[in-house]
């Protein structure tokens, strides 16, 4: 048997730094999560399973003791105290505690008003708390939000999209949520601010620290005036499998995902397939058919259902909502976007080739040819052998 004190005065202790009282029972518990959180590895539903039949104390304290697990089959309580306790210590839970407490990071649990019930959807592979930088009452503003992801190595053509989808949307009052990385989550998570929306970021290793580096200012100004969001303790170091099992928390907490652009094999795509195991709508915005980074939003397109995005009303529409907003009455600050700037270099008169348009614009031109794409799909302009140029109003 292992000694480790799971006593109030304990669990007070570690938890002092936070400068919240807790009753002894309470604190217990909060306790019990923050080691738990040590010792498992994200998604572990051996784990989960025995939080479930006995809660966070006893199926801890059953675990210490070497207890009989009942709710396991032997094979598996001998492989979860193989896995778990040689990570029990108690000194790296206080330091995770008080790393939390410097970073101005809060654990959030099933018992805090906060918990967004959507995880839950996850079953015994949903996490046990969060922790969170930010203001944790935003958690309970996702339930019109949307994850838009895609590929790190991001063209000018995917970027562009996803700086325009996110920002429309955020304007909107709808969430955006993704995973704080380069490429298509950066440019998301960049609009949405700078549209004055409410954007998370969910990240493998602890919401204490930025990764990658490169984005610490980022990852700043989200948890200034929005959510970092991250379900491994402060201190924990992003791997391979914990970014892949992060990708099932953006699906989980967002009510659609949308892939910007993506391989054949890209990360994304494992976004893509639990937001379709947990039947959150799903979709991708499709590129030039020549296009290695778009080879995977066409074969979730055509393989797997999802919907082609091509605007912010496409994603309206995946979310349930019909209403739209009308420029008019849009909220001021709205971000007009790059089509824009494109319609405003074109003539309803005259003819120009994309190059043309693109200096008019001060643009790149191969961004001003995909916002071209999707401006004649929505019937803003028309092609022809000159070039391009308005569509008329009324034909």
């Amino acid at each position: 048997m292992i000694a480790f004190d799971l006593s109030a005065d304990a669990a007070r202790r570690a938890l002092s730094p936070a400068g919240v009282e807790y009753d002894p029972e309470e604190a217990r518990e909060r306790y019990a999560m923050a080691v738990w959180c040590q010792l498992i590895e994200p998604g572990d539903s051996v784990a989960g399973r025995v939080i479930g039949a006995r809660g966070p104390i006893a199926g801890l304290e059953a675990v210490v003791a070497g207890a009989d697990l009942r709710e396991l089959s032997p094979k598996e309580a001998g492989e979860g105290r193989k896995r778990w306790l040689p990570r029990l210590s108690a000194g790296a839970v206080a330091d995770s505690l008080a790393t939390a407490a410097a970073r101005g990071v809060r654990l959030v649990t099933r018992a805090d008003p906060e918990w967004p019930t959507q995880l839950d959807d996850l079953g015994a592979h949903a996490p046990l708390c969060l922790w969170v930088r930010g203001d944790a009452s935003a958690l309970s503003r996702l339930h019109a939000s949307v994850a838009i992801v895609g590929a790190r190595a991001a063209s000018h053509y995917g970027d562009h999209v996803a700086r325009d989808l996110a920002a429309e949307l955020a304007a909107g009052g709808i969430a955006v949520v993704s995973g704080g990385a380069y490429g298509i989550d950066g440019a998301a998570h960049r609009a949405a601010l700078l549209a004055g929306g409410l954007t998370v970021a969910l990240l493998a290793g602890g919401a204490d620290r930025a990764y990658p580096a490169g984005h610490t200012q980022l990852i700043d100004d989200i948890a200034r005036r929005g959510l970092v969001v991250s379900e491994v303790a402060c201190g924990s170091a992003p791997t391979k499998w914990r970014f892949l099992q992060r990708n099932r928390l953006i699906a989980a907490l967002s009510a659609a995902t949308v892939v910007v652009e993506a391989g054949w094999r890209s990360g994304s795509l494992n976004t893509a397939g639990h937001a379709a195991t947990l039947s959150r709508p799903l979709g991708a915005v499709p590129g030039q058919i020549t296009s290695a980074t778009s080879a995977g939003t066409h074969r979730l397109i055509r393989e797997y259902g999802a919907q082609c995005i091509t605007s912010a009303d496409d994603v309206r529409e995946l979310l349930g909502m019909d209403d739209r907003t009308d420029a008019a009455t849009a909220p001021r600050g709205t971000y007009t976007g790059d089509p824009t700037r494109v319609k405003d270099a074109m003539s309803t008169r005259v003819w120009r080739d994309a190059g043309e348009i693109a200096r008019r614009a001060g643009m790149a031109s191969d961004v001003v040819e995909g916002i071209l794409g999707l401006l004649r799909l929505d019937g803003a302009v028309e092609s022809g052998a000159e070039g391009w140029r308005l569509a008329k109003i009324g034909g």
